[in-house]
């Protein structure tokens, strides 16, 4: 693989220091020198380390590429075999099981295990410098285990922290080499250059593979060129499409980030090639691994079915461990240094085209003490980096020069009727924007007649919302909501604005709902002045579990959140495909959206470009482009922005109305019971 040559000098000169290290911690197999529990700890991570670097040399000499399918799989499933399900329970990867096996340490010790093995996404690229740095970490550790004493844990606790620290502009560089720069070509050359219908290719990724994948795989294989390409069409017309609808110009962008996921390559290649042949390069990065980049909900990077769920849910806050104000200075140091170094690349972003997927096996969380949580004061200082961050990319990337888009397709686990559900998506994919863009007009002009919009639920549903709209100081010019069609968001279907918070307020409603791959039961939320003033679901028994559950995953630790959107989907094929199929709780939020009315949590859709101006298909301005939080970037930057953004929708079935209410008192209402009412718009009930 070309990537290999791009490698050689770094992995050169990093080859000696490579070799002490698996020599050392081949050692500790031979040795009494820790005493158990730790030293059966320390053992397994010398046999995971082995499997590791064999895999690394497989990679470097070309053998893996001459493995049988068998011989590939095995490997594959040896990798990953302490972390599935079925292993779990005595995994030291599990915090309850480390905690209790290594008491006083299991919790730094657990966070060590799910770093090491985050190496093997380096193993399976030929990159031996972070894999080497690892290996000498759990070398360190072991030394302070050797002797073993009152200030023990405090050296093992400081091996993780410098490691940490002292190598995080180097992990932030290659982080930032993934993505923004397109002569890095592990993913990209697999895609391009591997014989698709040999699904040997799937493992030369990394990624735990599963049925998922190789069924995914084989079946667009099995699809008529035609086929595929329509996808692949819908893809990159949609990227194309949205830097028109933002009026900007995606002639002087040079770079596209793709992300997607393992068993799409086929479309893929007919994506990239299309971006190509408009003389675009192509980032395809990996989802992060390691303690430094990965952050826990959507992945920002390409990746497969999770190995185990509840791992990765069990280490999403592993960074806190360790995190400090040190360690946040030198994470703004090394963002800073990266920027600059890779100041071109960033400046030629034209943005993501991305590809998700929905109908992962279901997957209920367990809230484990062990687990490392976030304090209020690390909760603080990581919201602050984020921040920073946020704002620091502000000079490299500017928001109203980028687009990206959005598709979404089923994995084979959505059970039997797999193939019937991923036509119809194909189908929801391309429905015709024309039609939708009339129709929505329609609710555009209506909701334009107004100053607030109520929104009611019925059988069972509790919601009962007031949402104030921006006053139209032009009428003829101007207007409160976007007509959005398929372009940066695929299927077609909503209108959407940023409310006004003064007195938007009530209650927001949901009998069951997956966010992020998360599922939530009875959700709840309270709003003042467009303010979360409380929160509750029914997950677990305990009702500040459910709290902190919120608190965490949807609120992202901040004490409250404005309403940054409100919108009215308005694909009804999508809907009745989530009933026909019963997945409607599967869905992933770029369809579910369109499924109903949906409020979003945190910033506007117009995030740090609310200066750019946008029109509607007419011609109006959209107006509704802050709040009262955004606008707070021209007096505090720093108080403007929450870095997140989350929907969360109300199925037209538990929907008793929607009307908007006008300045003379009069009502119009648009849905009753679940059905568009108003003249004009009747044709989104069915779709044409």
């Amino acid at each position: 693989m070309r990537i290999l040559e791009i490698l050689r000098e770094e992995n050169e000169g990093i080859r000696e220091r490579y070799e002490l290290a698996k020599e050392r911690i081949a050692q500790f197999c031979r040795e009494e020198g820790v005493r158990e529990p730790f030293r059966d700890y320390f053992v397994t991570l010398a046999d995971f380390s082995a499997l590791l670097t064999g895999a690394a040399e497989a990679v470097l000499s070309g053998d893996l590429y001459r493995m049988d399918m068998e011989e590939l799989s095995s490997l594959n499933a040896e990798l990953y075999r302490d972390i599935l399900p079925e292993h779990y329970e005595v995994c030291y990867g599990n915090p309850a099981f480390a905690v209790q096996r290594l008491g006083e340490y299991g919790q730094l010790l657990t966070v060590v295990y799910a770093e090491i093995h985050s190496l093997t996404a380096c193993a399976f690229e030929g990159r031996l410098l972070p894999l080497t740095w690892g290996l000498e970490l759990l070398i360190e550790l072991y030394n302070c285990f050797e002797v073993e004493g009152e200030y023990t844990g405090k050296e093992a606790r400081e091996a993780l922290y410098y490691y940490l620290h002292d190598y995080m502009q180097e992990f932030r560089m290659m982080r930032a080499r993934e993505k923004q720069d397109p002569t890095y070509t592990f993913a990209r050359d697999i895609i391009m250059e591997s014989e698709l219908s040999d699904l040997r290719y799937l493992y030369y990724f990394g990624e735990y593979i599963t049925d998922n994948e190789k069924r995914l795989a084989g079946y667009l294989n099995s699809l008529p060129e035609e086929t595929v390409r329509r996808m692949a069409n819908t893809y990159t017309d949609g990227y194309v499409r949205g830097f028109e609808v933002m009026g900007a110009d995606f002639s002087v962008k040079s770079i596209v980030g793709i992300r997607y996921v393992i068993g799409f390559e086929r479309m893929l290649r007919y994506a990239l090639e299309t971006f190509e042949g408009m003389g675009k390069k192509v980032t395809v990065h990996r989802a992060a691994m390691n303690l430094v980049s990965r952050t826990y909900g959507r992945k920002d990077g390409y990746f497969a079915t999770s190995a185990n769920p509840q791992y990765e849910y069990d280490h999403k806050n592993d960074i806190a461990f360790c995190y400090d104000k040190k360690l946040q200075k030198a994470i703004l140091a090394a963002a800073k240094a990266v920027c600059e170094y890779y100041r071109p690349e960033y400046a030629a972003y034209a943005g993501p085209a991305v590809l998700e997927v929905f109908g992962e096996p279901e997957f209920v969380p367990v809230n484990k003490k062990e687990a490392v949580r976030k304090d209020e004061q690390v909760t603080a200082c990581m919201l602050e980096t984020s921040r920073e961050l946020s704002l620091q990319m502000m000079d490299y990337v500017k928001s109203e020069e980028t687009s990206y888009t959005i598709i979404a397709f089923p994995l084979p686990s959505i059970g039997e009727r797999f193939e019937e559900i991923f036509h119809e998506t194909i189908r929801l994919n391309t429905l015709d924007n024309d039609a939708y863009k009339k129709m929505q007009q329609v609710l555009v002009d209506a909701l334009d007649l107004g100053n607030r919009v109520l929104v009611r639920g019925g059988r069972g549903n509790r919601t009962d919302m007031l949402v104030c709209l921006h006053r139209l100081t032009e009428p003829e010019h101007q207007t409160n909501f976007e007509n959005c069609t398929a372009d940066v968001n695929i299927p077609v279907g909503e209108v959407f604005t940023s409310p006004v918070l003064a007195g938007t307020s009530g209650v927001l409603h949901v009998s069951r709902v997956f966010l992020n791959g998360l599922e939530y039961q009875d959700l709840e939320f309270h709003f003042s002045d467009g303010m979360v003033t409380d929160y509750r679901c029914a997950n677990f028994a305990d009702a500040q579990e459910n709290r902190r559950y919120i608190f965490e995953n949807i609120l992202h630790g901040h004490e409250t959140l404005p309403i940054g959107e409100f919108a009215i989907g308005t694909n009804v094929p999508a809907y009745e495909m989530g009933q026909k199929y019963g997945i409607q709780a599967k869905l992933p939020i770029l369809i579910a959206e369109k499924t109903g009315p949906h409020f979003a949590l945190g910033d506007t859709c117009y995030k740090m470009s609310e200066e750019h101006a946008v029109f509607n298909p007419d011609g109006k301005e959209i107006i509704a482009r802050d709040n009262e939080v955004s606008i707070l970037r021209k007096t505090d930057i720093a108080k403007a922005y929450m870095n997140c953004h989350t929907d969360i929708t109300i199925p037209y079935n538990e929907i008793a109305e929607i009307s908007v209410l006008l300045e003379d008192g009069a009502k119009l209402t648009l849905i009753r019971d679940g059905k568009f009412v108003i003249s004009g718009a009747e044709g989104l009930n069915t779709g044409n």
